[in-house]
């Protein structure tokens, strides 16, 4: 493993000078962040990141303050994650799912010592993937119980770029997604195969709406040609992308507290 510490990450070590009223931070976000993304890829609780951070900045020789397991916990519910630089430009074509994880609190070590059985609290992942890069680009997570459709605004609200496309599954196939992706992105369109329950509209022969149903044509085709016409088959992208993130990361949510 090589980990390599730039000028400019050194520089930005400390905190900068609060100018408004409250403490003021020893470290900056960037310490913290980087902190807790070696947390997650190694599974580490926070006492051993502290740690880990520690000797590596003793291997590398810097006389650096290194940030305690409290600070780091603290940190993490108000840290704002810078976001991703892009690797390609141009409108974004996204893809669209969820995933359950665990949510791991007091008593697990109950489970794993005594193999009692409780009722374990499961949360939902919403992520939204750049079709092109296999990049997380945005991130939501909910309680079991939000439905996919409903959640779709939060994500798209993460993201700045213009939209070309949302592909998803059925599940999105509702107004208010079409909705929210129109008012993010006018010209972006969004492919969805349609529910078994779906029937055209009124007017979908004489007043289609291109934007709503830009493949309607090929739905009669069957998935194959929905995939082969839209690019919905790019949709597989996601698949790996929650497959990569459970094997890297872990399907655990790691903070004790349960968000509203």
């Amino acid at each position: 493993m090589t980990i390599w510490f730039t000028d400019e990450a050194v520089a930005a070590w400390r905190a900068a000078p609060r100018i408004t009223e409250g403490g003021q931070a020893r470290y900056s976000d960037l310490v913290i962040e980087t902190s807790l993304i070696l947390r997650a890829v190694f599974h580490q609780p926070p006492r051993q990141t502290e740690g880990l951070v520690g000797s590596l900045l003793e291997l590398i020789g810097f006389d650096l303050p290194v940030p305690d397991h409290t600070t780091l916990s603290r940190r993490s519910r108000t840290l704002a994650m810078a976001p991703q630089a892009r690797m390609v430009s141009g409108p974004l074509h996204l893809l669209v799912d969820s995933t359950g994880v665990k949510l791991s609190g007091p008593g697990e070590w109950l489970v794993e010592k005594h193999g009692t059985q409780r009722r374990r609290a499961r949360r939902k992942l919403h992520l939204a993937v750049d079709a092109k890069t296999g990049t997380i680009v945005a991130s939501t997570p909910t309680s079991k119980e939000v439905d996919d459709a409903a959640e779709l605004g939060p994500p798209l609200d993460q993201i700045d770029e213009p939209l070309a496309a949302v592909i998803s599954d059925g599940a999105h196939d509702q107004d208010r997604v079409h909705d929210d992706v129109a008012g993010h992105s006018a010209e972006a369109v969004v492919v969805v195969p349609p529910r078994s329950t779906a029937v055209p509209s009124p007017s979908a022969e004489k007043q289609p709406d291109p934007a709503r149903s830009p493949y309607a044509g090929h739905y009669r085709a069957g998935p194959n040609g929905l995939a082969k016409t839209s690019g919905y088959n790019a949709r597989a992208l996601v698949e790996g992308t929650m497959s990569r993130y459970k094997r890297i990361i872990g399907d655990t949510l790691r903070p004790h507290t349960r968000p509203a």
